[in-house]
């Protein structure tokens, strides 16, 4: 059985350093070597401050009996615990391809902004280039493995370019190992995933590649978990998987509208259909919709792929997913202007995180970037506050012509980025929650609520503070929430002496004289 010693991994984003990182900490026996052309990314990598924020997260495996659960460690300490022996970070692509029995292609694609499939299709010129340098380089047998999300048949595609370009000395296989990460919990996912995907040729070659890669992961994967399919199943199961979570977060986001209008509880109803064993309690959280580099851009790609394949119901299905999405933003937005009396021209308004969920520094396909869209649109002076996200990153983001139009100047005339969350509320009319970073729980609210002026609202765009709400409307927060009306609540004041009147009955007659 062939044996994978050296492993060259292109691209050194969310996905690959990760990776990476806990294949070389899981593999001390193997060198695995990150590239990428990007020279800064690459020197953060070796530096003491890493590009990626992961946390320590529980872990649900113990080394040790009657102890069930223990805090995973974070991507820095994993990072820190290889680099320099077996990990390593490198702008030098073409060696570490050489030096390489698998070459993981880990690059960034994109939905298209122009041309055929424009918003749709997935653009596949950085997945292609990877082609062409690989074949470029090589000699040799090499496992050429896609880590990226990419369309079905896109590995036929790689084939492609390595059969037309191929030499004698050279023998390309071609695998498809998508990712299953979820970003805040990526360490623990990687060292304890639900499933390892591999999918390849049914070829006796096409199997001896599988059965390497295989090996690799099961130095610390038990193989029951490790599940190996053809090509073409392989790449769709990874759309289909997140189109199917982003399709329940769409669900019980359509709920949580009908909650408000109704007086029901999007809470309670999560919970009631969420113990039906057939339907599970996972993404059944409503919030101001799903955010991240994978659920909207997959989405798109299977309703782009679905019309390709002339199955226009399908793609209207799944396009109706992205569609609730944007509602729900929109719908969150309208509820903040409509509360400050239909206007927000001009109003200081606190926007409480901006990467798009808590523990990670990601800005991706954020809600908070289209809620601030909306507001920017009606003139309101926006004071942003994240833990991990830098101010650079904010402006970029809010910044982009989609969000901006073609006014980028509004966005340094209307956006404030503070690293104080107390400073970000001050004076403000609203205080709104974007992300459900756990610090936001804990913030002194009495002295942010003296600070605001009234009245001072509370927009929870992620159920952050249900358990807070008594205490919030004693000290006289006014409370909007997703998917449940917040019943008012007046402060209690002593009577004085002041004769009670009981509502339901009718008042007393006046003697005649």
């Amino acid at each position: 059985m062939f044996q994978i010693k050296r492993i060259c991994c292109i691209g050194a984003g969310y996905v690959g350093g990760p990776t990476c990182s806990v294949i070389a900490s899981m593999c001390p026996e193997i060198k695995v070597t990150v590239v990428d052309v990007n020279d800064t990314r690459i020197k953060a990598w070796n530096s003491d401050t890493l590009p990626i924020y992961e946390s320590a997260s529980l872990s649900t495996l113990s080394p040790l009996p009657h102890t069930p659960v223990y805090m995973q460690p974070g991507l820095n300490e994993v990072v820190m615990s290889c680099r320099g022996k077996n990990l390593f970070f490198s702008t030098d692509i073409d060696s570490a391809i050489k030096d390489a029995d698998l070459v993981f292609i880990s690059v960034n694609t994109p939905t298209k902004t122009y041309g055929m499939g424009k918003g749709r299709a997935a653009d596949l010129k950085f997945i292609e280039a990877c082609a062409r340098r690989i074949v470029e380089v090589s000699d040799g047998y090499k496992i050429v493995t896609e880590k990226s999300t990419v369309p079905v048949r896109a590995a036929e595609s790689i084939r492609r370019i390595f059969d037309a370009n191929t030499k004698p000395s050279l023998n390309l296989q071609v695998l498809s190992n998508p990712e299953f990460l979820a970003e805040g919990t990526a360490v623990k996912d990687l060292k304890e995933p639900d499933r390892v995907l591999i999918g390849g040729d049914e070829t006796p070659e096409g199997q001896r590649a599988i059965r390497a890669l295989c090996d690799v992961y099961e130095h610390w994967v038990p193989k029951s978990r490790i599940i190996t399919t053809n090509t073409w199943s392989s790449e769709l199961s990874k759309l289909a998987a997140n189109a199917f979570l982003a399709q329940r977060i769409s669900s019980i986001n359509s709920i949580s509208a009908l909650c408000e209008s109704t007086g029901a509880d999007v809470e309670e109803v999560a919970r009631a259909i969420g113990m039906d064993q057939r339907i599970g309690s996972k993404f059944l959280k409503a919030s101001v919709g799903f955010g991240g580099s994978c659920f909207q851009k997959d989405v798109l790609n299977l309703v782009y792929l679905c019309e390709a394949l002339n199955l226009p119901e399908v793609a209207s299905y799944w396009q109706q997913v992205i569609d609730m999405n944007e509602y729900q933003r929109k719908r969150f937005a309208c509820r903040i202007i409509d509360c400050l009396f239909n206007t927000v021209t001009g109003k200081k308004i606190a926007l409480l995180g901006f990467s798009f969920k808590k523990d990670t520094g990601d800005t991706r396909e954020s809600s908070s970037i289209y809620i601030s869209k909306y507001l920017m649109d009606e003139g309101a002076k926006l004071h942003i506050y994240d833990p991990k996200v830098l101010r650079e990153q904010i402006i970029q983001d809010l910044s982009q012509p989609s969000i901006s139009g073609d006014n980028p100047q509004r966005v340094s005339e209307l956006v404030t980025v503070t690293s104080d969350p107390y400073e970000a509320c001050k004076s403000a009319h609203a205080l709104v929650i974007c992300t459900e970073w756990d610090m936001f729980k804990d913030l002194d609210y009495e002295k942010i609520y003296h600070q605001m002026l009234k009245p001072a609202f509370i927009f929870d765009g992620r159920r952050l503070l249900d358990h807070l709400h008594p205490q919030l409307q004693n000290l006289g927060f006014q409370i909007e929430t997703i998917g449940k009306k917040v019943t008012t609540r007046l402060p209690f004041t002593p009577s004085g002496g002041v004769p009670r009147i009981i509502i339901n009955e009718p008042p007393a007659k006046k003697s005649k004289v």
